[in-house]
């Protein structure tokens, strides 16, 4: 299943990239479930970010490698590849795009998922679409 969700936001695609950072990883996380960072080495290839999800009555680790990153006059991404997944996770990949619009930057967030099984890839998607809609007014703060 695929989700995209994108974003523009009033500063420069560089400058973006500058502060695209562990601090930046820290405000995107919505309140449910508590998000515990537990390794965060950047947004290059061969990087990893680890974290903790505390879903109350159980936790589940989420560890992603960064598997692909490219920077041009025209846009900057990065990939994460779900390496350890939550129990509901059989598959994930992120792309980070920042693009150079004359209006700013456009944050582009674009998902591929599955989970294991096609009702539970359905159910998951508006539950995916609510943790990523709640980036956008971050990033529209962030990059002021």
């Amino acid at each position: 299943m695929k989700l995209k969700i994108t974003t523009l936001v009033k500063q420069d695609y560089l400058a973006v990239w500058d502060r695209f950072d562990e601090k930046l990883f820290k405000n995107l996380n919505p309140p449910f479930p508590p998000v515990k960072l537990l390794r965060f080495d950047g947004s290059e290839k061969g990087d990893r970010v680890i974290l903790e999800l505390n879903f109350i009555v159980f936790k589940q680790e989420w560890e992603s490698s960064i598997i692909e990153n490219q920077k041009s006059e025209q846009e900057i991404y990065f990939i994460d590849k779900g390496v350890r997944l939550p129990f509901f996770l059989k598959s994930w990949q992120h792309k980070h795009r920042i693009i150079k619009s004359d209006k700013g930057a456009i944050i582009s967030d674009e998902i591929t998922y599955s989970a294991p099984s096609h009702l539970m890839t359905l159910l998951l998607y508006p539950v995916l679409w609510l943790q990523f809609i709640y980036r956008k007014p971050v990033y529209q703060t962030f990059f002021t």
